[in-house]
């Protein structure tokens, strides 16, 4: 096992520490791992918590600060938060306009939010939930029951972070969430499997020279296996298989997104075919953002989201983000 760690007990509570230093601009809580915005709460906002296992980053720590996250709950690798650090995030974090929370559809991840809202509420604090399933490999997976959740959890983080930073109320906050994630597919390709630091070893076989098409941002199967495909035919494949559920009228944001370890001259190249196939099927692209940004640890592959957007949505999209992870505006 060749990795810069330590030991894998301490993997999570070292990277906290190190983001602590890092960005002073957050309030990091290794001890009760959770990651809050400074000025937290920002009087008369709606405040947004997510969350979910490490691994994934920039997702969610990295996405937290002024027109994102107000807070994020990081657990283990590929491990759920537990519902107490979820309500100390949303109690941080509750300015009294009430707290969103964004919820990827992994089975763990909902029963835990879903729980944290419960005893939220007993603090008297207003909750509303979201829940993101935009890939379209699976129906069903080995952690969820129906869609997973992977690229759209950022654009429903930003453009729901900047509609609360606007002022708006929870209930509209929520709306325009829920719309980014219904206007959002995705799927990944793995080129290589993921090794979690406690394992040591591959998540799962991955023989040479094949790949998986449809993974799952822990490793989950997806739709198939094939011989290894160039970066332009597992564009036409990737971008068919959103388009064919998706459809859009309108415009769209497009994510091309590194699973953790290919390189950006490996996603830019992907990202041109990407356009290609987007232009030849006729589909505007409004804006783009290409990199890693909702990982697997060391799995080499990409995935690639689509979200349809009208003028609204485009605005909330541009508006100012200042995030570890993502920064623009101010």
């Amino acid at each position: 096992m060749r990795m810069l760690i330590n030991v894998p007990e301490t993997v999570v509570a070292d990277a906290l520490r190190g983001m602590a230093a890092a960005h002073p601009e957050l309030t990091v809580d290794v001890e009760n791992r959770v990651i809050v915005r400074r000025d937290a709460p920002v009087a008369d906002q709606v405040a947004l918590v997510s969350g979910g296992g490490s691994g994934h980053e920039p997702l969610h720590g990295g996405f937290v600060g002024p027109g994102m996250l107000s807070a994020a709950c990081p657990g283990e690798v590929f491990t759920s938060p537990v519902p107490d650090q979820m309500v100390r995030a949303a109690a941080a974090v509750d300015s009294g306009k009430g707290v969103l929370f964004v919820v990827k559809n992994y089975t763990g991840d909902v029963l835990n939010f879903d729980m944290a809202a419960e005893l939220a509420e007993d603090e008297g604090i207003q909750v509303a939930k979201v829940l993101v399933d935009d890939d379209v490999a699976v129906t069903d997976s080995l952690y969820t029951a129906g869609r997973r959740g992977t690229g759209a959890t950022l654009f429903v983080e930003k453009i729901a972070g900047a509609a609360a930073d606007a002022g708006a109320p929870l209930e509209r906050v929520e709306a325009i969430a829920r719309r980014v994630n219904e206007n959002s597919r995705s799927l990944g390709v793995a080129l290589s499997a993921c090794t979690t630091p406690a394992k040591g070893s591959p998540t799962f076989e991955l023989p040479a020279g094949e790949l998986e098409l449809g993974v799952g941002i822990h490793g989950e199967p997806g739709r198939e296996r094939r011989a290894m495909m160039t970066s332009r035919e597992i564009a036409d494949f990737a971008v068919d298989a959103v388009l064919e559920d998706l459809r859009p009228r309108n415009p769209v944001l497009l994510l091309v997104n590194g699973m953790g370890a290919t390189p950006l001259l490996e996603l830019y190249g992907f990202h041109a075919e990407v356009q290609r196939v987007l232009a030849e099927r006729n589909v505007a692209v409004a804006r783009v953002l290409v990199g890693n940004y909702v990982t697997s640890l060391d799995m080499a592959g990409a995935s690639v989201t689509l979200c349809q957007i009208d003028e609204e949505l485009l605005g909330l999209w541009d508006a100012p983000v200042r995030t570890p992870g993502l920064r623009w505006g101010m």
